[in-house]
């Protein structure tokens, strides 16, 4: 049986990963106003060629980046650029939009188009995630939206492939994105301003919301739609410690 430090391993990495791309998003910003760059995309540029164009620009962005995140790009990165581009609480509203158009696409590509190959490729915990996901979709999805460890991509394709109703699973995920959409979205805002204040709010954000998806993965760690998602919590019976 795994000790409870090898159980939090995989959380772990995760929390570790998101402060990494904190930081690169953080770098990334304060480099590129110091450079040419940053010159060249300044608020009178956003202005002209980002906000000026109205319906058609909001509608570009959420596409492009649900595109993006449908292919399996961090939608992070776009909640980011969203909270740049457009400030808090515009840039909440179209991260939120975005990264569920992304969801939505993956998962009608794995029904209509993938179902077999995904059905073969995921097996054994394909029967165990649609099994439990099928009963409860929208408390299920809800759980795995907020865990810090989910695979947003292999969430959406085994989703698409299983049985689950599509719009418990679409409402669901759109709630579940809330919370790191804030934190990255609040991240990108505090770039443009420079507001370090707004930047070590959004790490404080990411830490409260790690520490609950940690509760989370741990009172729910034993549920089939995680195993088949992470991997069980203890070994297969018969195999070598």
């Amino acid at each position: 049986m795994r000790t409870p430090k090898e159980q939090n391993r995989p959380a772990l990495v995760s929390l570790a990963r998101g402060l990494v791309l904190i930081a690169s998003l953080v770098a990334i910003g304060y480099l590129l106003q110091l450079s040419e760059f940053g010159t060249a995309f300044d608020r009178a540029w956003v202005d002209r060629e980002v906000l000026a164009r109205g319906t058609t620009g909001v509608v570009l962005f959420i596409a492009v980046s649900g595109l993006f995140i449908a292919i399996g790009l961090p939608r992070q990165i776009f909640c980011f650029l969203g909270g740049y581009a457009y400030g808090f609480p515009e840039g909440t509203t179209l991260a939120v939009a975005a990264t569920t158009v992304g969801c939505i696409a993956t998962f009608f590509y794995a029904r209509l188009l993938g179902r077999e190959s995904l059905r073969r490729r995921f097996g054994p915990r394909l029967r165990r995630f649609d099994h439990f996901l099928e009963r409860h979709p929208f408390s299920a999805t809800l759980v795995l939206r907020l865990i810090p460890i989910a695979n947003n991509l292999v969430v959406n394709l085994m989703a698409g492939v299983s049985s689950v109703r599509a719009l418990p699973y679409f409402a669901s995920s759109a709630i579940g994105f809330v919370p790191q959409t804030l934190v990255f979205v609040l991240l990108g805002t505090g770039v443009y301003v420079d507001a370090g204040l707004q930047i070590a709010l959004a790490v404080l954000l990411f830490l409260v919301s790690a520490v609950i998806g940690l509760v989370i993965f741990q009172r729910y760690r034993n549920m089939p739609v995680l195993d088949a998602v992470v991997g069980p919590s203890t070994p297969v019976r018969g195999r070598r410690r």
